[in-house]
């Protein structure tokens, strides 16, 4: 920034804030090499002259460890026309999305969603990374591939036994194509309370899969529709002499012979026309006493004896049923990292729509500005540029976490406490960032749709197909009110398995204050972070640009609403059932806001992790200024809260927020290059609204638009 840029200081007074193109007042923080860098003044104003060749160091970073997969992806897309299509019809459309399937299959790509032991590579982030990539190109194709290897195929992995290895084998292969039969036209977030049943009969050695009432129908299953052959079914498991169900457990149905007809028994409805997604063929199933063979028990965490009896080597059904859900985290993760993905194609055209476009003119006589001359235009831009940062570098850290869990944890029925621990961590983040994920896409996709005007509503220009195929993103794998709400649940007790299983008034007696200290060591940052964090003493000036006082006050929200939550729900310990569950109903919006401030924070220091990563000096402070656009964009959006919780004064939230226009003024000459660091093959982002000023002409002439009929 300028010399004069406001400078927010620790008593709410605002100074006069520092060049630091020189680092010179810059003390970093430093473990093994790697360090951030503090600074108590205002970042320079970078260069109006962008330098692409930082280009290559940002997208290093937000590649990550499997840059080498993304780039395979990233090839792949270049070569012909993989964009989504909407001007197919249905059915053209669902058989284009399978044909592209079947070439994913051919690649070799999904193998590495599995184990060596059953004809996969092993190698699950690169798997994860590739399919997340394929949400810049068609989402269709994304859901169908995941459904395909990821739920269908996932389900006989990582819930079955060897006696699934064959299965699990044509699945890889494509021989066999399936679907993943969860949600019921009843239940979708509440899974323990599916209606589909399974009935266990010892005199053939069979269970009877049945749906007793219409609200046990399947629902919205991907692949049902048209070409799934088998369904991975999850339903309540009853045997002989047990009046109460076992619990939801997962078995293998086959519902269509090889000519693509179902089976007996078996009712299959087409949903048809969505909201988009044409090439995943969603549809419904229904039993009406479907036999299947005792071995099509997905039977890793229990199983039926040919006599009947039912054993589990997890004796808690709890712990049982959410280990089976645990093992099944990889979609959760790809949609909200294909969501990601989504986003960041929608904003490499609208940013650089925003550097092509001109519109109005300071006067008569001088030209026109470009969109991205406006500070406006900045605003809406640039702070979900920095989101975009922020979410692909913390997704980036979740699939290293699956990746490395996937392949410590080789038995999830005998998991040590620290095993649980981590598991339990894990399955939060995915939640929490499969909401911040998907919800980011909706609010971004839009944003770049109103901000491209009327070219932006055109479907040959794209941005409508995103915003079509994403919008269930917020919903399908888990509802992104749910998901945020899981999260929270590990942040209220550390102790998420158990409390994801507890109604309400359980849920308050099980202590929640117990766990508070264990729940810091549980979530730590890294090294790195912490020492930053406790570099912060009371005695410095603070500002909002030092890194360290940044986490500091977003941990602090998150405290602070853990801690407030934490006393509005105490008073129901003394409470009957229902009146106790009144009480944490009327809690819900703040347990949510909790989950909200945590991902807040493990986005921050995602940044920070990245940012001890660049080498050089241009580089750095490039992402330094997108870190802060992230950082202030936060705190003017809870300025009201840190006010009321005397965190900041008036005086610097309202510094906050002429910082973060000084930070899109110095940002908007290099906007082209931060979104250039996203590598979106330009196969998918060369639309006709990027069509430059020179060459309209010759569009116009070579691609008029279809004469007016009448």
């Amino acid at each position: 920034m300028s010399q004069n840029t406001p400078h927010p200081t620790d008593d709410g007074t605002v100074t006069p804030g520092t060049t630091t193109g020189d680092a010179a007042h810059a003390t970093p923080s430093t473990t093994g090499g790697r360090s951030i860098r503090r600074s108590q003044d205002a970042p320079a104003k970078l260069s109006e002259v962008a330098d692409p060749s930082v280009t290559p160091e940002l997208q290093a970073v937000l590649d990550g460890h499997w840059a080498d997969a993304k780039q395979a992806v990233r090839a792949s897309l270049s070569e012909g026309d993989v964009r989504a299509d909407p001007t197919l019809d249905l059915e053209a459309s669902r058989q284009r999305t399978l044909d592209q399937v079947r070439a994913l299959a051919e690649s070799g790509m999904p193998r590495g969603a599995f184990s060596v032991e059953h004809g996969g590579s092993g190698d699950t982030g690169a798997t994860l990374t590739s399919i997340e990539l394929l949400g810049h190109a068609d989402l269709s194709l994304m859901v169908k591939a995941g459904v395909q290897w990821g739920l269908w195929g996932g389900a006989v992995e990582n819930l079955g036994t060897e006696r699934h290895v064959p299965l699990i084998k044509d699945i890889i292969d494509l021989r066999v194509l399936g679907c993943f039969g969860m949600t019921e036209r009843g239940h979708g977030s509440d899974v323990q309370s599916l209606e589909t049943t399974a009935t266990y009969d010892p005199e053939t050695q069979e269970f009877i899969v049945n749906s007793p009432t219409p609200s046990s129908e399947k629902w919205f299953i991907g692949n049902a529709a048209r070409d799934a052959r088998m369904a991975a079914v999850f339903c309540q498991l009853h045997t002989p002499g047990e009046e109460e169900s076992h619990g939801v457990h997962c078995l293998v149905v086959p519902i269509r012979d090889e000519n693509g007809t179902p089976l007996p028994g078996v009712r299959i409805g087409d949903h048809g026309y969505k909201g988009g997604l044409k090439g995943v063929d969603n549809g419904t199933l229904a039993f009406d006493h479907v036999r299947v063979p005792r071995e099509n028990l997905l039977n890793k965490f229990a199983d039926v004896s040919e006599d009947g009896t039912y054993s589990s080597p997890i004796e808690n059904p709890n712990r049982r049923f959410f280990t089976m859900l645990g093992a099944l985290i990889r979609g959760r993760i790809t949609v909200g990292a294909a969501a990601g993905a989504s986003a960041r194609t929608a904003l490499d055209i609208a940013v650089r729509y925003a550097d092509l476009r001109r519109q109005f003119s300071a006067g008569d006589g001088l030209p026109e500005k470009r969109l991205i001359d406006h500070r406006n235009h900045r605003l809406r831009l640039l702070p979900r540029v920095a989101r975009a940062y922020g979410l692909q570098l913390a997704t980036n850290k979740l699939i290293a976490r699956v990746h490395e869990l996937e392949h410590r944890i080789t038995d999830r029925t005998a998991m040590s406490e620290e095993d649980q621990w981590d598991q339990r961590e894990l399955e939060a983040h995915a939640a929490a960032l499969k909401a911040a994920n998907t919800a980011h896409a909706t609010d971004t996709i839009q944003e770049c749709r109103e901000a491209c005007g009327g070219a932006g509503y055109m479907t040959e220009n794209f941005l409508t197909t995103l915003k079509a195929d994403s919008d269930v993103f917020t919903t399908f794998e888990g509802d992104n009110a749910v998901m945020i709400q899981l999260a929270a649940k590990e942040l209220l007790t550390g102790f998420a398995r158990e409390v994801g299983g507890l109604n309400p008034l359980e849920m308050v007696r099980f202590g929640l204050d117990s766990f508070g200290t264990l729940l810091k060591r549980r979530t730590a940052a890294e090294t790195l972070i912490q020492n930053l964090v406790d570099s912060v003493t009371n005695q410095e000036e603070t500002s909002l640009f030092d890194p360290a006082y940044q986490i500091e006050l977003l941990s602090n929200r998150e405290d602070s609403l853990l801690r407030s939550l934490v006393r509005r729900l105490r008073p129901a310990q003394k409470m009957e059932t229902e009146e106790a569950a009144q009480v944490v109903d009327r809690a819900q919006d703040h347990l949510i806001a909790c989950g909200w401030a945590h991902v807040d924070r493990i986005i921050l220091e995602a940044f920070l992790e990245a940012e001890s990563e660049l080498e050089s000096e241009t580089a750095r402070q490039v992402l330094e200024q997108v870190r802060d656009t992230y950082f202030l964009s936060l705190i003017t959006e809870h300025a009201g809260w840190y006010q009321e919780q005397n965190l900041l004064t008036g005086t610097r939230t309202k510094a906050a927020r002429a910082a973060l226009n000084d930070l899109v003024d110095s940002l908007a000459p290099w906007s082209t290059v931060l979104v250039d660091a996203f590598a979106v093959p330009s196969t998918l982002t060369s639309v006709p609204l990027l069509t430059d000023y020179a060459d309209m002409e010759w569009y116009a002439d070579t691609h008029p638009a279809h004469p007016a009929e009448g």
